[in-house]
């Protein structure tokens, strides 16, 4: 009997040991949020959403793109001029005085960390040369992203005709600016103190200050209109992961549940390495070059399910490996996940080669559309 025992406790060890539970579901994820996304940051696949691509107002968030904007087009050390709009400008502040002179670095951290719209105003009329130029600025950056749901009106985010964003347009613009070390420092920082302010600035994200230990950055905000709007970013492991919520009145855990579920049930894995060789067939049979590692953030029960199909052009005068032949993409049940191009490789077109071809190229899974 004790020997019975023994061996049914080994047996459910091994068993749960080789077949762990499967974990939350996608459909059992729940937030407060009226809209919400989590996607993963370096291929932007979304893990989870929630009317991400419904327009709404979303209040101080629109400074990721004020802030983008200024440091691509700005120079730090510049002295800018704080006018008299800027100061009288509602909502959260900084406490600029007009005519004073503070850094465009200075002003991007009172911006980001305290959220202040007079620093927003100072950095629009600086760089656009007004506030409505520097719209302009903006609504072509956000179009340049693919944002399709997004127009601004203003620099700062304050309840305002034609100002509208949505939740993914949002996680499409931190995923671009998180890609400037500039940004993604001051993001990150908790605390920054101006040399022109006797007191430090501490970051209004409390996720980054106080709650998460794996955020990395992010932006604040409210309005009436809006409600409590919040973009923060995080990294664990391999992976990097973006959520949005729009009138969250429970952000701070809408977000944490979010990024636990999205680093507890997803990897980062590698389908192809950078300058792998694919065998592809059409007239003739050629090799295509990838020129980037291949990295998408799957769940274990995924993987198997995952296909891909490669669709490859003419390529018999192609002569150079920087001329793009065709695309890999990568599906999930029919819904398409990533669409990667594929080169002209100059390599793998002798006899030997074209024997390995036919060999392997059922084992690929490829189909020709020329």
């Amino acid at each position: 009997m004790r020997l019975f025992l023994i061996r049914t406790i080994l047996f459910f060890i091994l068993f749960f040991f080789l077949f762990p539970p499967i974990g939350q579901s996608v459909e059992e994820l729940s937030v407060s949020a009226n809209n919400a996304v989590l996607i993963e940051a370096s291929s932007g696949r979304i893990l989870f959403e929630k009317e991400a691509h419904e327009k709404r107002p979303i209040a101080s968030i629109t400074k990721v793109m004020t802030a983008i904007i200024a440091i691509e087009q700005g120079n730090l050390d510049d002295m800018v001029k704080v006018s008299k709009r800027a100061v009288h400008t509602e909502g959260s502040s900084i406490y600029l005085q007009e005519n004073e002179k503070m850094s465009l670095k200075d002003l991007l951290y009172g911006l980001m960390l305290r959220s202040g719209n007079d620093a927003s105003v100072a950095i629009a009329e600086h760089i656009g040369g007004s506030v409505e130029g520097f719209t302009l600025l903006m609504n072509e950056k956000a179009r340049y992203l693919g944002m399709t749901n997004t127009h601004f009106a203003n620099p700062h985010g304050l309840d305002e005709d034609g100002h509208f964003s949505s939740a993914y347009d949002i996680a499409i613009l931190m995923r671009n600016a998180m890609e400037n070390d500039i940004f993604k420092e001051i993001s990150a920082s908790e605390n920054y103190q101006s040399e022109d302010r006797t007191y430090k600035w501490i970051n209004k994200n409390k996720l980054l200050t106080q709650y998460y230990n794996y955020c990395t950055g992010g932006k604040t905000g409210f309005t009436k209109k809006a409600g409590r709007t919040l973009v923060t970013t995080a990294e664990k492991d391999s992976l990097s992961l973006i959520v949005v919520t729009l009138d969250g009145p429970d952000d701070w855990n809408d977000h944490t549940a979010l990024f636990e579920w999205g680093f507890n049930e997803h990897s980062l894995v590698k389908l192809e390495s950078k300058g792998q060789r694919i065998f592809v067939s059409g007239e003739s049979l050629i090799t295509g070059l990838i020129k980037d590692d291949i990295l998408l953030p799957l769940r274990k029960e995924e993987y198997t399910s995952l296909r891909k199909k490669a669709i490859i052009k003419d390529v018999s005068e192609t002569t150079s490996e920087e001329t793009k032949i065709g695309t890999i993409t990568y599906l999930l049940d029919g819904e398409k996940l990533l669409e990667v191009p594929v080169y002209y490789s100059e390599t793998g077109n002798d006899s030997f080669t074209s024997h390995l071809i036919e060999m392997v190229k059922s084992l690929l899974g490829f189909d020709k559309d020329g």
